[in-house]
């Protein structure tokens, strides 16, 4: 692991990354190339961690913890490389928490890194984090920052970081990860008489997912639907109530539950939870439990 480590950071809106681009090489910036970057953030009491797969470059697990202000903040954190296998394990035991993906440009100036970032979900981003050295008082670091404020024209800095605004996001939009989870399933579905793949992925309150595909049988009863495979998935995995589903097929219409699969779901969702209707591009509808299965039966009703 390394050791403590700290950064004079900023993140704000990017109207125009062309224009900040240039004016960043116009600075004697060196462009260091894109990178692509798949930030897991997991449950934890204090800080922050996440798991960073990144391309090109190897995993690694980052844990830091940093004022959530709209102003220039100090960030003190950790970087250990990440084995195989560390995703799933922290996912199991501490829960995922929301993923952020994102594009970066990455350019270094001085020894500030300049990150012109695409994240998924959110938009077009500039992030400044001047590195300081251990015995650093961070005057350096800071003025930096402040140059490259004025010069770059960067506006009103943003509060918390990208994995808050995703969060804040998710009531409303379909959780990135769950989408992408059921559409590899729905790619790996076993449909050879229907030739209808679907791919279906939970989310339980605890924040983790799980996700299967619908597996036809040459005796046509014994198949079984994506949504029960997930839900098989999620209780083999430990149970929980479910708060977010996803469903998603290569079709030109909306691929709802069937019958079955939705007192499947009333089994583990409230009423309430979001049900979004999903092909391998965009979500085409959200829906939820109770608008598909109105004056429903569930466990409660059993008294």
């Amino acid at each position: 692991m390394s050791g403590p480590r700290r950064n004079v950071e900023l993140k704000a809106v990017d109207p125009d990354p062309a224009r900040t681009l240039a004016l960043a090489l116009a600075l004697g910036a060196s462009d260091e190339g894109v990178l692509v970057q798949r930030d897991t953030y997991f449950r934890v009491a204090s800080g922050r961690l996440k798991l960073r797969e990144e391309e090109p470059g190897d995993a690694h697990l980052i844990a830091y913890s940093r004022p959530d202000d709209p102003a220039v903040r100090v960030s003190s954190y950790r970087v250990l490389p990440a084995a195989d296998g560390t995703l799933a394990a922290l996912s199991e035991t501490l829960g995922v928490d929301v993923v952020v993906e994102k594009r970066r440009h990455l350019l270094l100036w001085e020894t500030v890194r300049i990150h012109l970032d695409e994240v998924t979900g959110l938009g077009s981003f500039v992030e400044l984090e001047a590195v300081a050295e251990p015995e650093s008082d961070l005057y350096r670091e800071r003025a930096q920052v402040d140059h490259l404020i004025a010069k770059l024209y960067i506006g009103a800095p943003l509060e918390g970081s990208y994995s808050d605004l995703l969060r804040a996001n998710q009531g409303a939009k379909a959780d990135p990860e769950l989408l992408r989870m059921a559409r590899e399933a729905a790619a790996r579905a076993y449909a050879p008489y229907s030739n209808f793949p679907v791919g279906a992925a939970v989310r339980t309150e605890d924040g983790r997912r799980y996700a299967g595909a619908n597996v036809e049988n040459a005796a046509y009863p014994q198949g079984q639907c994506a949504e029960a495979s997930a839900i098989g998935a999620m209780v083999a995995g430990g149970g929980g109530r479910v708060v977010e589903v996803v469903v998603a097929a290569p079709s030109a219409e909306e691929c709802a539950p069937c019958g079955g699969c939705r007192q499947r779901l009333r089994e583990f969702a409230g009423p309430d939870a979001p049900i979004h209707l999903a092909d391998m591009e965009r979500v085409r509808r959200t829906t939820s439990v109770a608008e598909l299965l109105p004056l429903s039966f569930g466990p409660e009703s059993l008294g």
